[in-house]
């Protein structure tokens, strides 16, 4: 049985003592917007002639400039993503130089291109953790979702890196393309022994899609839910999901409160405090799910569009009805999910409003069915 990941003590430690400081703990670096998969539900992907008409690249010496700034500003915790980072010519010249300064350096990969000559560099130089999405459990999925047939290589690439000693983690994102699959990926991470971070939930694409809120290649709220049910029952052992479903009960039995409230911040992550995400194109951006607040630390300094940013975030508030709601302990609105589903950081979202009352119903449900099987029995 899977348990759920806790955070290091000394991640938790390091972005505490940075929230009080105002440090920049971890950095999210976006090195290109291209991918070698076509995935309906990304929120970068772009192909070739869309990277060249939005903008530029930034170059290798302007992303190693970058981490060398940030990591003299506090900056520990770097994870180089994309797009798919490795279709980057120079990846290891700005990894290595990244790893040279010191940081913590894990990736964001589809795992498609983690062989030969790649997966043996990353061997002989680990990164702190390579996060692999599988985005099915067979070729046929792949070929559907990604317009790629990688499942094979994808899966024998997880387990060669496993089996080499370098901390691997697996993404899913539980989608109309491969929810049929759920399954047979849980089976493939026991097989590996490889834990995975599942999600129905997908925001709008509104980074890509000119910023159409509320708008995407994704199930609707109650069968994302029901998807999110089935994971849950996979992931934990019987007694540890029916405590969850009573306590989702137990969190949403309060009544609303008719008391007028006064907007509170809308982040209460880490976005914005401890953490930025730096795009393909050179904007810092609190969450990469967010296209606002923006700063350009190419045109000032990072120290400078460091600060405008904590600035900018900490003026984001939160929705009135969701900062009343019984059911926001269940909820995982964020102000990211706020504003891509309506454009703005202080409305309730609906798709998340059905999403988490289909949660906490179908949570109930399946409890309800197990408790039954089990007094039959």
């Amino acid at each position: 049985m899977q348990r759920k990941q806790s955070e290091p003590f000394l991640s938790r430690y390091l972005h505490t003592k940075g929230r009080a400081k105002g440090l920049p703990i971890a950095g999210n670096f976006e090195l290109t917007a291209r991918c070698n998969f076509d995935c309906p539900m990304c929120y970068v992907h772009l192909k070739q002639e869309d990277v060249e008409a939005r903008g530029r690249e930034l170059t290798t010496e302007q992303w190693i400039g970058l981490a060398r700034e940030a990591r003299d500003a506090g900056m520990v915790f770097v994870l180089l993503t994309g797009g798919e980072p490795f279709v980057r010519k120079d990846f290891f010249e700005i990894y290595g130089a990244m790893k040279k300064m010191g940081l913590l350096v894990s990736i964001n990969s589809n795992g498609s291109m983690l062989t030969g000559e790649i997966r043996q560099k990353l061997i002989e130089d680990p990164p702190f953790r390579v996060n692999v999405s599988l985005y099915g459990g067979c070729p046929e999925t792949y070929r559907s979702m990604c317009g790629q047939d990688a499942f094979n290589r994808v899966v024998e690439n997880i387990r060669c890196l496993k089996e080499a000693g370098i901390d691997v983690r697996i993404n899913l994102s539980i989608t109309g393309y491969n929810r049929q699959d759920m399954e047979k990926i849980w089976q493939i991470s026991q097989e590996l022994g490889v834990h995975v971070k599942a999600a129905s939930y997908m925001f709008p694409s509104i980074r890509v899609n000119d910023e159409q809120f509320g708008q995407g290649d994704r199930l609707c709220p109650e069968d994302a839910a029901a998807c999110a049910v089935r994971w849950d029952r996979l992931r934990f052992a019987p007694e540890e999901f029916a405590a969850r479903a009573r306590a989702m009960q137990a969190l949403t039995a309060a009544e609303s409160s008719d008391c007028p409230t006064e907007l509170e911040s809308g982040v209460r992550c880490r976005a914005g405090s401890t953490s930025f995400w730096m795009t393909w194109d050179g904007r810092m951006l609190p969450c990469g799910m967010m296209t606002w607040p923006v700063t350009r630390p190419l045109d000032v300094s990072f120290g400078e569009a460091w600060k405008q940013l904590r600035q900018k975030t900490a003026e984001i508030k939160s929705a009135p009805g969701c900062v009343n709601c019984p059911k926001k302990d269940v909820c995982s609105v964020c102000a990211a999910s706020r504003v891509a589903e309506t454009g703005s950081f202080e409305q309730v979202p609906e798709y998340i409003c059905r999403y988490t009352d289909a949660l906490i119903e179908k949570t109930w449900a399946a409890y309800q069915e197990s408790e039954d099987e089990y007094h039959d029995h």
